[in-house]
């Protein structure tokens, strides 16, 4: 498997989206969840914990809260991978797009808006992690959730379980709209999916209004779509087959390599337009 690069060489670095992917990619989960608790430390970003231990699993999800309004916009990127995995793509990217973004958002926070970003451990169990959370902790003033899920490869950025219109769905297309993206083109909406999922569905369970957010590669997306929504009965999936960045998920091939600075920048770009748009 892929070698990680030295947390201290991380710590020490630059501090854009795909720099920061290094802090994860190529550590077995123990190690990347220790990173990020020793990241947010270093750079000065007060952190909750939340500790879980069941028979499904273990670990613990780290909070932090930027800003002081009553309205909440929570931004979730799981910081496990599957074993054998370096999990670059999934999720180290969504990772270092999230600590930058939270750097940038606590030097100027919102005015009107907290945004939470939410750190969470063993998605790749089902949403343990995030189901422990949403259990156990408060959930009033939830505007919206977004969770980040394979935000390094691609110039496209996919709104996905998403079946029907909400105000926070308006606010994020409208967001996306106002960096010059045309639906269906630049962005995409996709409703449910059927096997694929992430974070945002535990928050869904309680009657939020919760989203995956992804980018992939324009070129794709229509082979994407037919993959995503009937994966049994692609022709793609039938001769082994798989669309970018389907071809590396959950495999030792996803690694730092594949992951692309300009797609991590977009997602930076388009969480920015988001909070800017809901503030």
């Amino acid at each position: 498997m892929e070698q990680p690069v030295p947390l201290a060489d991380v710590l020490a670095g630059p501090r854009e989206p795909i720099a920061l992917a290094r802090l994860l990619a190529g550590r077995d989960n123990a190690e990347r969840e220790a990173a990020v608790a020793a990241y947010l430390g270093r750079r000065g970003l007060p952190f909750a914990r939340h500790a879980f231990d069941s028979v499904e699993g273990r670990g613990e999800n780290f909070q932090v809260d930027v800003g002081a309004g009553d309205r909440i916009l929570v931004l979730v990127a799981h910081h496990d991978a599957v074993p054998g995995s370096p999990g670059a793509n999934d999720n180290a990217a969504a990772v270092g797009i999230l600590l930058a973004l939270a750097e940038q958002l606590s030097a100027r926070p919102p005015e009107r808006l907290r945004v939470r970003f939410l750190f969470p451990a063993a998605e790749e169990l089902g949403y343990l992690g995030t189901r422990f959370y949403v259990q156990d902790r408060p959930l009033d003033g939830i505007v919206g959730v977004l969770s980040l899920e394979l935000c390094g490869i691609g110039d496209s950025v996919v709104v996905w379980d998403a079946p029907e219109p909400t105000p926070f769905l308006h606010s994020v297309t409208g967001a996306l709209e106002a960096l010059g993206r045309r639906r269906d083109e630049s962005y995409h909406v996709v409703g449910t999916i059927p096997v694929f999922g992430s974070d945002h569905r535990a928050f869904a369970a309680a009657g939020i209004p919760a989203y995956g957010l992804s980018i992939v590669p324009a070129r794709e997306a229509d082979a994407l779509r037919e993959f995503v929504l009937d994966p049994a009965r692609s022709p793609l999936a039938a001769d082994g087959r798989l669309p970018v960045p389907f071809d590396t998920y959950h495999t030792p091939g996803d690694a730092l390599r594949t992951l692309d600075a300009a797609a991590c920048a977009a997602v930076l770009a388009a969480l920015q337009a988001v909070v800017a748009a809901i503030d």
